[in-house]
């Protein structure tokens, strides 16, 4: 398709004929502070929508000056008038209400704000209007949008769809942030179903942000509201998904020139494409392409103007399948999906089959004969780490930590190289991978296949049987692994500690290393991951593990067959335990070497904002959670429930809200930071961490690599400045960020799919958050985080109090038949339901309905042995 015609200029575009004035991005109605900032303007065509960005000088004495704050923004994807930046002295959020406020910046920009007045700050709640209960602060802006720095923009699955845990999903085996980012509605004041973009603001029921005289309220009942000024970084990638169609006016000059593209997702705005990009027929059969998936690029976004003015880039298919929707998600987020270069694949070996030169095996340590395994999942293609364990005569252990030396294959400053950084990462769909490096280093030179001589960089230590370090060695190695196991097959290992496993149970072993051997090296493994792993906890780390789906695909149609939550066992533990502790040992390695120059990465306290909220909310439910540190938190977790369904469904539900403070862990460069106790891993509890065992799949990895061979003298320092190393930390967490949340989206995509062709399904669920007339469950089957509404359940009535400070809603059901009477059920936090998932028509929507109370006995007993149990 076409780049914008030169013909339609954006100063040319106005607000089309028919069309209200006072749009939103792509919803149906203006925010109250867009009325406001509005009424200046309503005289003539020509007058300006939004303010002129102020000069780069001006902006940068405002922000030395402290007049001016800098942050990322987030754009609430249910209230697209509602958005936030961080408060630099962490406590409540700074509210920008409205898009006019916002000033034409996207989810995820680094923007400057200006305070307004304080009589137009936002009045968060006060005791006559609260009819809710307990609002979470920043509404229900969810996942990514709630923590540092949210990268593109999110899809139309926001909120209707499952959590993908862990850090990178199930190839990952350093889940170090301790937990993930999941959206965490604890209550609320809400409208009916289908009016959640009104004017109407948490807490306030319907009234202006100035509804209310603000100098009659203390300070703790204002939030901070502000207009954006400048934006510093577009980091939304100006892509989009969604639909197009001729403009309403036919007799407009604009009609004959373009037409109008709706995004999926109403954080961005409606955007003019020149009909030269769209299909030559689109104005005379608009009602052929309702249903067909565009991607847009937006080219400009002028001051006069509520639409921006774009591009189309390509036509996906027909919304509702998963290839086109897979690819509109990689192409909003950035992802780069297309082939590598022939300037790239020339820096591959190019005589294959490729073998070791004869010059390697000088400079590096030959562990071939040693016993060295990888235990991935069984799927898994790009293999980057392997395992070694050898029984010393005094009672200790060798153990060896072999990571794939990909810096070998990637010379710094090639075109490779260059492509590498860029993408920065590994991006796992769940159909299929795309990849950071080509598929011949990636799958085949440098992932660590079994009977294969591989090239590798290794930690080597001599460990106790408890795991104390006695030795510790780092150096280039070359590896033969003798098997390749999956996290199944090792986990037999453990749970058959005597059994004789025969050649048919498990995959092929090279003939140097008994089964026998393996098996006990996996044993010996445990055994010190399970002190390892007891010691971690004890020293003060937490771990919030949340709910996570895997998916069976049907191999001929690639379709959804089933799903189930994935179960994290002890071999997962024991990968996991040995990579944290490579890591942990690289980050000191490198530290002490480069104390200017080392990447790292940390993880920065909760913030402290949410966190009081929640330990608040906690304390009006009776919960006795200590969250003075990240140690206190998970002994409280840990110790608090038993191993009844309904504790660890409780347990489910409050890791879920406890998740919501927490902030992404982030590369850095030491050089910078100047204060070394901003270097901490919060979730960890300990001073240095890097990431130094996924080198296919990371870029950082890479870079860590470079610092430890240059911290051992094989080779040159890193040719980049403490400057330029924190750049590409940036870019890392900014790719790690938009990956992370493709990888959601990917779920989200096949869980919808999966629903819409197998649903309705059934599912125990637990209440989250109660709302006036709604509440939140999370779904225990799937980990889906669902709405449920009153006004969409045959009730003949509902109504909300609070007891003592807990929300309550009593839901009064129709009877089925005039000979019943009616029946009363009240929901409370913590209530166990069942729910009913249902797609919403043809689309990727769906909707979670309650089971009437008569259909769950059942689970009302299930809920009352759970309480007899916690009591007891």
């Amino acid at each position: 398709m076409s780049h914008l015609d030169c013909k339609i200029h954006p100063k040319q575009l106005g607000t089309p004929k028919g069309v209200p004035h006072a749009l939103g991005c792509s919803g149906t109605g203006s925010a109250p502070g867009d009325r406001k900032m509005l009424n200046k303007h309503s005289q003539g065509k020509k007058r300006n929508v939004f303010e002129s960005y102020m000069s780069k000088e001006n902006v940068s004495a405002g922000l030395k000056r402290g007049t001016l704050i800098q942050g990322v923004l987030r754009i609430n994807p249910k209230k697209y008038h509602e958005a936030f930046i961080p408060s630099p002295d962490g406590t409540r959020d700074i509210f920008i209400n409205g898009v006019v406020a916002r000033n034409r910046a996207l989810n995820g920009d680094v923007v400057v704000v200006e305070l307004l007045p304080k009589d137009r700050w936002k009045v968060i709640k006060t005791d006559d209007s609260d009819k809710g209960g307990d609002t979470v602060p920043e509404s229900d802006v969810t996942e990514e949008l709630l923590r540092t720095p949210p990268q593109q923009v999110g899809r139309r699955f926001t909120g209707d769809s499952p959590d993908v845990i862990l850090e990178a999903q199930l190839n990952d085996s350093e889940t170090e942030d301790g937990q993930e980012h999941g959206p965490s509605v604890l209550a609320e004041v809400t409208q009916e179903k289908g009016n959640e973009n009104t004017n109407m603001l948490p807490g306030t029921q319907g009234n202006s942000p100035k509804s209310q005289d603000t100098k009659l309220c203390s300070d703790n009942l204002l939030q901070r509201s502000a207009k954006v000024v400048y934006i510093l970084e577009k980091k939304h990638s100006r892509a989009a998904t969604g639909f197009i169609k001729p403009l309403a006016d036919k007799n407009s000059e604009l009609f004959r020139k373009c037409a109008l593209f709706s995004p999926s997702d109403h954080r961005v705005p409606r955007v003019y494409v020149p009909l030269a990009d769209c299909p030559a027929d689109l104005v005379s059969r608009p009602n052929d392409y309702a249903q067909a998936l565009f991607v847009c690029r937006i080219v400009a976004w002028e001051e006069h103007s509520h639409f921006a003015v774009g591009h189309l880039a390509k036509s996906l298919g027909q919304a509702g399948e998963i290839e086109p929707e897979t690819e509109g998600i990689l192409m909003e987020y950035g992802v780069d999906f297309s082939d590598f270069s022939p300037e790239v694949l020339e820096c591959l070996p190019q005589a294959l089959p490729w073998t070791i030169p004869p010059a390697e095996f000088s400079k590096r340590r030959d562990l071939r004969k040693d016993c060295v395994f990888t235990i991935d999942p069984a799927t898994a293609r790009d293999l980057d780490d392997a395992l070694s364990c050898r029984p010393l005569p005094d009672g200790n252990f060798e153990v060896g930590v072999h990571i794939a030396d990909v810096s070998y294959f990637v010379p710094e400053g090639s075109a490779l190289d260059k492509v590498a950084s860029e993408r920065a990462t590994s991006v796992y769909l769940v159909q299929k991978v795309i990849p950071m490096l080509p598929r011949l280093l990636c799958e085949e030179l440098c992932s660590l296949n079994p009977m294969t001589d591989k090239l590798t960089f290794s930690v080597i230590w001599k460990l106790s049987p408890e795991g104390k370090i006695l030795d510790e060695w780092f150096g280039r190695t070359i590896i033969c692994s003798c098997t390749k196991l999956s996290y199944d097959h090792a986990q037999s290992m453990i749970e058959h500690p005597d059994k004789k496993f025969h050649e048919d149970e498990l995959p092929p072993m090279s003939t140097d290393h008994p089964i026998e051997h393996i098996h006990q090296a996996i044993l010996n493994l445990h055994g010190i991951a399970t002190h390892l792993r007891r010691q971690r906890f004890v020293d003060g780390a937490l771990r919030l593990d949340q709910l996570k789906l895997a998916f069976t695909l049907d191999q001929d149609s690639g379709m959804p067959q089933g799903c189930h939550i994935y179960e994290y066992k002890d071999s997962n533990k024991l990968v996991e335990e040995f990579m944290l502790l490579a890591n942990m040992a690289v980050a000191h390695q490198i530290y002490r070497a480069f104390p200017e120059r080392a990447l790292l990465r940390r993880h920065p306290p909760p913030q402290s904002k949410l966190l009081s909220d929640l330990e608040e909310l906690c304390d009006q439910l009776g919960l006795a959670i200590d969250f003075s540190s990240a140690g206190a938190l998970h002994k409280s977790l840990t110790e608090m429930f038993g191993d009844d369904m309904y504790s660890l469904a409780w347990k489910e539900v409050l890791t879920n809200m406890c998740s919501r403070p927490m902030q992404m862990a982030l590369y850095f460069c030491t050089g910078v930071l100047q204060d070394a106790a901003q270097f901490r891993h919060y979730a960890l509890n300990v001073p240095l961490y890097t990431h130094f065992t996924s080198p296919i799949r990371r870029f950082a990895d890479v870079l860590v690599h470079r610092l430890l061979a240059a911290s051992l003298g094989s080779r040159e320092p890193l040719s980049l400045d403490a400057d330029a190393l924190q750049k590409q930390a940036d870019h890392c967490n900014d790719r790690r960020m938009a990956s992370k949340r493709v990888q959601e989206l990917s779920t989200n995509l096949f869980f919808a799919v999966m629903v819409r062709e197998s649903g309705p399904l059934e599912s125990e669920a637990m209440v989250m958050g109660v709302l006036n007339k709604a509440f939140d469950v999370l779904v225990l089957r799937f980990g889906v985080q669902k709405r449920i509404y009153c006004n969409a359940l045959p009730l003949q009535n509902h109504h909300f109090k609070k007891v003592g400070k807990k929300p309550e809603l009593t839901l009064i059901w129709e009877p089925e038949s005039p000979q019943q009477k009616a029946v009363s059920q009240v929901i409370t936090i913590f209530s166990l339901v069942e729910v009913v998932l249902e797609a919403e028509d043809d689309t990727l929507k769906y909707v979670a309905t309650l089971k009437r109370p008569e259909m769950m006995a059942e689970v009302t007993q299930a809920q009352e042995d759970g309480l007899r149990d916690r009591d007891e």
